[in-house]
């Protein structure tokens, strides 16, 4: 791995205060590693809700997991950063063997950068000349970072090789042609034949350096197996006719084909297995980044792993954490968990469990609903029966941990007997 830049910024010396929602008002003004060395308890330490928590034991297994998949069906794995922006999770990551960080946009490269990121994959075209004079200065100020970037256009090359022209650019740029997913799909060149033209486009510059191709099986319209399977057998024949027509520059030593995100990458396992030897050694990169902490909703029903029990199972790691706070009808609740504190651009939160407000014992939440949410309330209907009183504390799940992440600057990483062990701090 190569050596990270120096000074990285000391997470654990930042201080607490009115930033960060649900930290006990008594730490104001500890450090985040002198909050995390008192191991205070979630429930009795002083947490104020709501709180959202992440599951050590859960987080450990999911890194676990993906690790031993990737190493047994032969994948490199670049996880994409945008889901949490934590970079103390990137570091768990890549002692997990990622070979570097997917990012989205520059500023989450910046981000990475930052925070000693030395290999970044950055799965966009990017044609903001700023941005593209940042990354020539990265890139010239240190021979040891390594940035692959998307290109899916000829007018796309040309801004590249302009901006960075003028930015006086000493590093050529790798880049990859993304392949689009198909018609009516997000980005990448729709046809072979778009992407032979992308890739002549990098090949007349001097600050762009093909060194693979790439694409986002999400997109494939209509998915299912048997059609991702089929884009994916395009995105591995482009790689071959590029390499049998001599596109990659000569001077790469090693092949990227990447695709993966989170909901097939047993179909990229599979199909990447398949790739014929080409001239040079191949980085069969993987992209998925929602493992980490998966979730109660989106991924829980699309996982990979439901179609491939005998690789192992996901663990979801978040728990968002209410009060009731009003109970006003037998057949309704409220507690103060909103859209503010939950993801809610899929489905609702699951509600799971009920810690007991008198005796502190958790039990199951038989007969609750979550119905809604407003800004700072999740509306609660409870069938008859249902044990639920103002004060207790109500657990949920979410689902999607891209918009789960980004409510929260500091998360409690959480033991299952409650005890706080660490901090996920993230960079929205």
């Amino acid at each position: 791995m190569p050596p990270r830049p120096p000074k990285l910024p000391d997470l654990a010396g930042e201080r607490v205060d009115h930033r960060f929602k649900a930290l006990p008002p008594d730490a104001e003004g500890l450090t985040v590693g002198e909050l995390a060395a008192q191991r205070r308890n979630l429930f009795t330490g002083g947490f104020t809700t709501p709180v959202l928590a992440l599951s050590a034991e859960s987080v450990a297994h999911n890194l676990r997991l993906l690790e031993t998949y990737t190493e047994r069906h032969g994948l490199a794995f670049a996880p994409h950063g945008k889901t949490s922006m934590a970079p103390r999770l990137f570091d768990l990551q890549i002692a997990h063997g990622a070979w570097g960080i997917t990012a989205a946009v520059p500023h989450q490269a910046r981000v990475y950068r930052a925070h000693g990121i030395a290999r970044i994959f950055l799965a966009n075209e990017v044609v903001d000349p700023v941005a593209l004079r940042w990354i020539a200065a990265e890139l010239d100020a240190d021979p040891d970072f390594q940035l692959v970037c998307y290109v899916d256009s000829v007018r796309g090359v040309e801004l590249m090789d302009q901006a960075l022209t003028e930015a006086g650019a000493r590093r050529a740029v790798d880049v990859v042609v993304e392949l689009g997913a198909g018609d009516g799909a997000r980005t990448g060149a729709r046809t072979e034949d778009d992407c032979a033209a992308v890739a002549d486009a990098v090949a007349a510059t001097r600050t762009l350096r093909l060194v693979g191709v790439a694409g986002y099986e999400g997109e494939v319209p209509e998915a299912d197996p048997e059609r991702v399977r089929a884009w994916l057998r395009r995105l591995t024949a482009l790689a071959a006719g590029f390499d049998k027509a001599g596109r990659f520059d000569a001077s790469v030593e090693e092949i990227v084909v990447s695709a993966g995100g989170s909901s097939w990458f047993d179909a990229v396992a599979d199909v990447f297995a398949d790739l014929p030897a080409l001239s040079r050694p191949v980085l069969k990169l993987l992209r998925s980044g929602a493992y980490v902490s998966h979730d109660d909703g989106q991924y829980r029903e699309k996982t990979p792993f439901n179609r491939i029990p005998e690789e192992g199972a996901l663990q979801p790691a978040f728990r968002l954490w209410s009060q009731v706070v009003s109970r006003p009808t037998g057949a309704q609740a409220f507690t103060n968990a909103g859209k503010r504190d939950a993801a809610h651009d899929v489905h609702l939160p699951e509600a799971q469990v009920v810690r007991d407000a008198r005796t502190g014992a958790i039990r199951p939440a038989d007969g609750i609903t979550v119905t809604g949410l407003s800004d700072q309330h999740a509306w609660v209907g409870t069938d008859e029966g249902a044990d639920l009183e103002v004060g207790d504390w109500l657990g949920m799940g979410l689902s999607h941990p891209c918009t789960s992440f980004d409510k929260w600057q500091l998360i409690p990483l959480v033991e299952a007997d409650g005890t706080v062990v660490d901090y996920i701090r993230t960079f929205f």
